[in-house]
């Protein structure tokens, strides 16, 4: 029993190695600053795509 649970457990911790790698991966962490600094980047490059 002891060799079966052994082998049973090498082969589910492949498993999820290999579903983990297929996994979309989440996207990274982006500091507040950082989001404030790019929204208002957005911010300033929008208003001239609106002018005509």
């Amino acid at each position: 029993m002891n060799r079966r649970k052994k082998i049973k457990q090498l082969l589910q911790a492949h498993a999820k190695k290999a579903s983990a790698k297929l996994a979309p991966r989440k996207p990274r962490y982006i500091c507040k600053a950082d989001r404030l600094k790019m929204e208002a980047e957005a911010a300033a490059d929008t208003p001239g795509v609106t002018e005509n």
